[in-house]
């Protein structure tokens, strides 16, 4: 886990306040959590490579208490299964309009935006970023992105970034693992 005390640099408490707050985690799927790659068979399957990592860092958070939720623009019946898998219940899968699809979220679970933290990497996340309460994004993410951010990791998408994210809030929320 990081220690805040040796990254007052890095992290200023502001963030760490802001990450005390949140009860929901919402992710972008390509570019967040894989390397934002596609595999294609012939037969035209879909594979993409998820982090062990970061998988490990979902259960952990879900463990906590803080809800987990994916919200991608690009519909992957691989993301459905890695969803599953995790236990996560909230999935948006092939939603465009991420603003939209994070607000409808915001109204199911009845959370104030200071209580969700997301991490996109590319344009169409922009709007989400500016509207919840906390913004994140991975180390590859578009400078637009890292522009809108409250936090940019230092681990690219899709080699744990996620799970560098994980370890923040809940180091923030003084859980231990």
């Amino acid at each position: 886990m990081t220690n805040w005390s040796s990254k007052n640099s890095l992290l200023k408490s502001n963030l760490k306040n802001k990450l005390k707050k949140v009860s929901l985690l919402i992710l972008d799927v390509d570019g967040v959590l894989t390397d934002n790659g596609v595999y294609l068979g012939s037969d035209g399957n879909e594979f993409k490579k998820f982090n062990i990592g970061d998988g490990f860092g979902i259960y952990l958070i879900q463990k906590a208490g803080v809800q987990v939720a994916l919200l991608s623009g690009r519909y992957s019946k691989a993301t459905e299964f890695r969803a599953k898998e995790l236990g996560i219940g909230n999935v948006y899968n092939g939603y465009t309009d991420k603003l939209k699809a994070y607000q409808e979220l915001k109204e199911k679970l009845s959370l104030s935006d200071q209580e969700i933290a997301f991490v996109g990497d590319d344009l169409p996340d922009i709007p989400v970023l500016k509207e919840c309460g906390v913004a994140l994004t991975v180390q590859n993410a578009q400078e637009e992105v890292k522009d809108s951010a409250d936090y940019v990791t230092k681990l690219p998408g899709g080699s744990g970034a996620v799970r560098e994210i994980i370890d923040l809030i809940l180091q923030a929320k003084r859980i231990k693992y």
